[in-house]
């Protein structure tokens, strides 16, 4: 089955919901229509371009987040919530700084496209049969010794959630508790957020290769590890982290010609939206806890803390559907600010990281719903995303001209995960969400940006070399 091609009926449904919402939007959009209609038509031409033949991973990844966070987000508060945004600034909700704000996201969501074309027509599409096998060396490795590294991979996978927990090494929106010796918790912190997770797409990789039939397991197995992995860093991000692993088992059926049923798809789709719901919502519950704990409450306020508790949770997580996804507030911040030039682009690139102050962003762009938050105890930050950032300038130009370099800049990222990473596409998936994640949520000390791309190529470099290493280790000793 063809399962990277939505099906017509899917396809369907989601033109009549969207042209649905578009037409209410278009009667409450407050600017002229024009703007709002030439932003609907960039937004959903973007949202086909994900799944177009031509697509690459993070032209999915990249069209989905942006789809939400821009034209869903913006739509949905015009339709159902009166045009109100928070954290949005100095936007004061005129028909002119609406559609300032939508003019510079079509301009931004542009480029990107723009360069997601020229890649497509000029440097890289992936082969749509599969191509020779690779790593020679990890693979035998890995028959010879599979239930011992699966085995092992387990306990290591608990043992650094549970060290996590317990030492608060790493964990979103908290203070590190712990700091370890010789860097470790830059270790810590890249196991938890991409590598024992890249780990899992060589294991689904090779599974894949072993076993075309009885593979339901493996798949089941790396759910476990966004499970453990986003719980322990009180992160909700399981659906990206994980669904893009499976996104690319799905994209490796479709390349291998697996002959799947919709039973089973069906089955493993609803246990990963079962477990990511369990994971989101014991998170939201956690982090509601810990933040009351640790503010001053009230004598009443305490007596109701555990209903306080169960009402921040539902509304946190009642949340997470539309505006979890940054984008359009940002956009709407940046556009509105009075005095944008090279001066706020310098100062902005000058940020550097610390725990216990606000961000340039909630300083100085917006009334930040963070500035009262005890900074000793939690370190939130606002983003403005990667599109508002590149118009600190105030120049449409050097925006349009920046999304196409920084799309190109992504696509390049891939096809080097691709070329060194022994083709494999689960593991190409899994790092082109990385990256796209990175542009959606970029704003926050942005010039530190080169640790997280490095640390992809150095990851994608360990496995290279692991692969020769082993490679000529068989062909020395074992031959």
């Amino acid at each position: 089955m063809q399962w990277i091609d939505v099906p017509i009926t899917i396809r369907v449904v989601v033109f009549v919901v969207v042209f649905v919402l578009f037409s209410m939007a278009l009667i409450q959009y407050p600017g002229h229509a024009i703007y709002y209609v030439v932003f609907s038509v960039v937004a959903n031409t973007m949202l086909y371009f994900c799944f177009r033949p031509q697509a690459i991973f993070f032209d999915t990844f990249i069209g989905l987040l942006f789809w939400l966070g821009f034209w869903l987000k913006l739509t949905f508060r015009l339709v159902f919530m009166d045009g109100e945004f928070v954290l949005a600034g100095h936007f004061d909700g005129s028909p002119e700084a609406f559609d300032r704000a939508v003019q510079v996201a079509t301009c931004g969501l542009s480029g990107l496209m723009l360069a997601s074309y020229l890649r497509g027509k000029f440097l890289f599409n992936y082969p749509q049969v599969a191509t020779e096998e690779a790593q020679p060396g990890l693979f035998d490795f890995y028959v010879d010794y599979r239930k011992y590294v699966l085995v092992l991979f387990l306990l290591f996978l608990v043992a650094i959630g549970y060290l996590n927990v317990h030492l608060g090494i790493y964990q979103r929106g908290g203070i590190t508790r712990t700091i370890l010796p010789f860097g470790l918790n830059r270790v810590v912190t890249w196991l938890l957020l991409f590598g024992m997770a890249s780990f899992v797409a060589i294991i689904l990789n090779f599974e894949l290769r072993i076993n075309k039939k009885n593979y339901g397991w493996a798949i089941v197995y790396s759910f476990l590890e966004g499970v453990v992995s986003s719980s322990s860093q009180l992160s909700r991000g399981m659906l990206i982290s994980t669904g893009s692993l499976l996104y690319g088992v799905f994209y490796n059926f479709k390349v291998n010609a697996f002959r799947v049923s919709k039973r089973f798809f069906i089955v493993v789709v609803l246990a990963f939206m079962l477990l990511f719901a369990s994971s989101a919502v014991l998170v939201t519950y956690i982090r509601s806890v810990s933040y009351l704990n640790a503010v001053e409450l009230s004598v009443a306020q305490k007596s109701t803390k555990t209903q306080t508790t169960i009402d921040m949770t539902t509304n946190m997580a009642a949340s997470l559907l539309v505006d979890r996804w940054v984008g359009m507030e940002g956009v709407m911040a940046v556009s509105s600010y009075p005095d944008l030039g090279w001066r706020v682009w310098r100062l902005a690139w000058q940020e550097v990281y610390n725990e216990n102050a606000l961000s340039f962003y909630d300083k100085n762009l917006i009334d930040s719903a963070y500035k009262d938050t005890d900074t000793s105890k939690f370190h939130f930050v606002s983003l403005s995303g990667i599109i508002a950032f590149f118009f600190y300038p105030g120049s449409y130009l050097f925006l349009f001209v920046s999304m196409v370099l920084l799309g190109l800049a992504a696509a390049l990222i891939e096809i080097f995960v691709y070329k060194f990473g022994g083709k494999n596409v689960i593991l190409c998936s899994l790092f082109a969400q990385v990256v796209a994640y990175r542009f959606m949520s970029f704003g926050y000390v942005p010039a530190q940006s080169y640790l997280l791309f490095g640390t992809i190529i150095i990851n994608v470099l360990l496995i290279y070399f692991a692969d020769k290493i082993l490679a000529f280790w068989r062909s020395r000793f074992t031959s």
